[in-house]
């Protein structure tokens, strides 16, 4: 068995035909791990045929923890993890095609090491980061820091590990990484609601998580308020939308530059009600 489908779901009847159309006939299995889906999701990966495995779990607010147990139950020599939402460029499709059925992987030029052991340990790549094109309202966005976004989701089995800890980590590798070039397709945001609440769902987490917390804790309202009001926001706009000329992407960029930085404003407003509600109990 050459290769694995991963995937980690929770309500994305809208969406898991984007994954399941790209990558279906290119994997030798489809691991889908349904978080309790209440919509038709389960059934729609079902209709796709037998490769088609559904796991059945809780749907965890670190959804990476399901990303993990879909790796864990893989069976296939090489794991391509994806997202409901995202899909295969052509070229993308054909360059996996040719790496799984190679025999041995030649170490891309890109990987630097500076420990000649390391090289002797560790002759081939096991996992590959690959470019990734995000779709935000009209088009991908190619500008503002938001391309080529690269992640890994190419990978031997057995070499990756989700270390559940943060909600934009990549898996952690044992082994050399390389990169390819041809994109995933990423159709996260094709309208401004599904963004919203994306948008209120990560911002959510990123209070919640632990780093944030031990960052935050002692600080002094007013001065956070400052700094997550006034100085952040400036920085991050002015970074994505003039730096990194995110107008080149027209009025998506501008909005995805605005609302990037805006989100600064909610994690306070989040944070300050919960540090309130704790001191009143």
């Amino acid at each position: 068995m050459k290769l694995s489908l991963c995937l980690a779901v929770f309500n994305e009847e809208k969406n898991i035909h984007i994954s399941l159309d790209s990558a279906y006939d290119l994997a030798d299995e489809v691991i889908i791990v349904d978080g309790g889906s209440t919509d038709q999701t389960v059934e729609i990966a079902q209709s796709y045929g037998p490769k088609v495995k559904i796991i059945h779990k809780k749907n965890p607010a670190m959804f990476h923890i399901n990303k993990q147990k879909a790796i864990e139950s893989a069976r296939g020599e090489w794991i391509l993890q994806l997202d409901a939402d995202e899909a295969l460029s052509d070229e993308l499709k054909e360059k996996i095609k040719e790496l799984i059925h190679r025999k041995f992987q030649v170490p891309s030029s890109k990987f630097q090491t500076n420990s000649k052991s390391q090289i002797q340990n560790n002759n081939y790549v096991v996992a590959y980061y690959i470019p990734r094109k995000n779709w935000f309202l009209t088009r991908f966005l190619m500008k503002g820091g938001q391309y080529p976004d690269y992640t890994i989701r190419l990978y031997k089995n057995g070499a990756a590990k989700f270390p559940c800890k943060d909600v934009h980590e990549n898996v952690e590798i044992k082994g050399k990484i390389g990169y390819l070039n041809n994109p995933i397709l990423h159709f996260a945001d094709p309208d401004f609601s599904r963004y919203l609440m994306r948008w209120d769902r990560y911002t959510t987490l990123e209070v919640q998580n632990s780093k944030f917390k031990v960052q935050n804790e002692n600080k002094n309202l007013f001065l956070m308020f400052l700094e997550y009001f006034c100085w952040k926001p400036k920085i991050t706009f002015l970074s994505m939308y003039f730096r990194h000329r995110g107008f080149m992407d027209g009025f998506p960029g501008f909005v995805f530059s605005l609302f990037s930085a805006l989100r600064f404003w909610v994690m306070y407003i989040k944070w300050n009600t919960l540090t309130r509600s704790k001191i009143k109990n």
